[in-house]
């Protein structure tokens, strides 16, 4: 563990907005030694961190020489994520290749270069952001939730391998969150699913409630949480609507969740 700022040296990606940078103001409030990485430096610019870094996380050349500049480091949030959603009939599959790059082969690379020297110590944390998407898939964002089921399975076979080597493991699994997922465009929206664009676009306000989306404060607690305390669950799912969700779909076999889900979301599609 570092002691230069009594704390761990944590190196987060995707720090630039929303979750990243809530999870990097929080780590950074509570001690720890913050490096803050973005494709876009300039988005870094305000936070609080020890180090802020150029990164991209689906370039190879890019994450080695983040990984050499900054050393050891104690845990790894991998937060980085490539959002879109339409019907897998016309999704673009060029786009659909990029999103498992980014959400789900950029983790794997930085894990596969920060690990061996863990191994040795014996010691290291990843955390790996998903979604309640990474366990359960909705109409339209299929090719989201695959990446983040994909994630979750890669996760999953880590914390089996790794923990034997004191590196932990840790998946949070966030629900409907403000202020949401930077609009990909270039999409294709169908006529043939306009129906159901209707019928399930504004869903997360049926499932947030009055109070809407809470703010990424409650993902950097639980991330800062996860970090620092070994008892944290191997999944930590975040947010009313995902416990809620998660929990249910436990519960139940696939038609009971379907019928559930219609139901309460009003789905006729």
């Amino acid at each position: 563990m570092s002691t230069t700022f009594g704390g761990m040296k944590v190196l987060v990606t995707a720090a630039g907005r929303a979750i990243g940078a809530e999870i990097c103001r929080t780590l950074a409030a509570d001690g720890h030694e913050v490096i803050a990485t973005a494709r876009d430096l300039e988005l870094l610019a305000d936070l609080p961190v020890a180090e802020k870094l150029a990164l991209d996380v689906t370039d190879e050349s890019s994450i080695d020489a983040v990984v050499h500049r900054v050393g050891f480091v104690d845990a790894l949030v991998n937060n980085a994520a490539l959002g879109g959603s339409g019907p897998l009939e016309t999704y673009p599959l060029d786009h659909l290749r990029a999103m498992f790059e980014t959400n789900t082969f950029g983790p794997l690379r930085l894990i596969q270069k920060l690990v061996p020297s863990w191994r040795e110590r014996g010691a290291g944390v990843i955390v790996n952001i998903s979604s309640i998407q990474g366990r359960v898939s909705t109409p339209l964002d299929g090719p989201y939730a695959a990446s983040k089921f994909a994630l979750e399975a890669f996760s999953e076979t880590l914390h089996y391998e790794l923990g034997h080597f004191g590196i932990r493991v840790v998946v949070i699994e966030p629900g409907y969150t403000a202020p949401g997922m930077k609009k990909v465009d270039g999409i294709p929206r169908p006529d043939t699913y306009a129906e159901l664009y209707q019928q399930w676009e504004g869903n997360d306000e049926r499932l947030a409630g009055p109070a809407g989306r809470p703010g990424p404060d409650l993902v950097a607690r639980a991330v800062a949480d996860a970090i620092t305390d070994p008892a944290t669950p191997f999944r930590v799912p975040v947010g009313n609507d995902a416990q809620l969700v998660l929990s249910i779909r436990s519960q139940m076999n696939d038609i009971d969740f379907e019928t559930t889900m219609r139901s309460t979301l009003g789905l006729e599609w």
